[in-house]
């Protein structure tokens, strides 16, 4: 099928239709096994060993989490940028990689809210936008592939940055005055990260419904 263009605000969304809606991008060629798939599927084994870690008590375990964490969170960037440099982009891959990404996040943000260091109403706000985003994603894929947005990878950042600023444990490496002020950062960022988290949320679903009511134009 031909791309579909759609129009964003002065700017020029791409988007390609597809009958298989795990076939973009991916070669049945490529082996299940490949580098990045195995990153990826590190990633999903290091968050019950990250859970683990956190029902610890002591300040070890607790930075060893934050460390487990950090590496969890590093081969994100790393298993992508290895799929689409080196050509593995697997329909596997393609579905293991956000459920590991979701896996990662939901599971710190629940335990940071057991154990009391975060409200409520902050993994709420991000699950939901998560995991309904992710299913967006995958009613749109037969539709169109949209690409990461600049707000969606912000979006990313902050959260890794507020969640490991509240993983690590502050007051046990810190005088109490650093800490206090480490952790009132900590709290700003993070209500940075659930703003742009429903902002990010909200221009998905926006572009979704664009492209869905945009009709098909023929490029050649």
């Amino acid at each position: 099928m031909a791309p579909r263009v759609l129009p964003d605000g002065g700017s020029l969304v791409v988007v390609a239709r597809t009958l298989d809606p795990m076939s973009t991008e991916s070669s049945p060629h490529v082996p299940l096994w490949n580098l990045a798939n195995v990153l990826t599927m590190v990633r999903v084994a290091l968050v019950p060993v990250f859970a683990v870690l956190m029902l610890g008590d002591s300040t070890a375990t607790r930075i060893a989490a934050t460390v487990v964490f950090l590496a969890a969170a590093a081969t994100d960037k790393l298993d992508g940028h290895i799929a689409r440099s080196r050509g593995l982009v697997t329909n596997f891959g393609k579905i293991a990689d956000p459920i590991a990404d979701k896996a990662l996040v939901i599971s710190a943000l629940l335990l940071l809210w057991a154990e009391g260091t975060i409200p409520w109403w902050v993994p709420v706000v991000i699950i939901v936008r998560e995991l309904g985003i992710t299913a967006l994603r995958f009613v749109m894929v037969r539709r169109a592939v949209m690409a990461a947005s600049n707000g969606g990878k912000l979006k990313t950042v902050l959260q890794i940055v507020f969640i490991t600023a509240y993983l690590v444990p502050w007051e046990s490496l810190l005088p109490q005055a650093a800490a206090d002020v480490v952790l009132v950062c900590a709290w700003w960022v993070m209500l940075l990260a659930v703003l742009v988290t429903v902002v990010t949320g909200l221009d998905y679903v926006v572009r979704a419904v664009r492209i869905a009511q945009a009709p098909a134009t023929d490029r050649r």
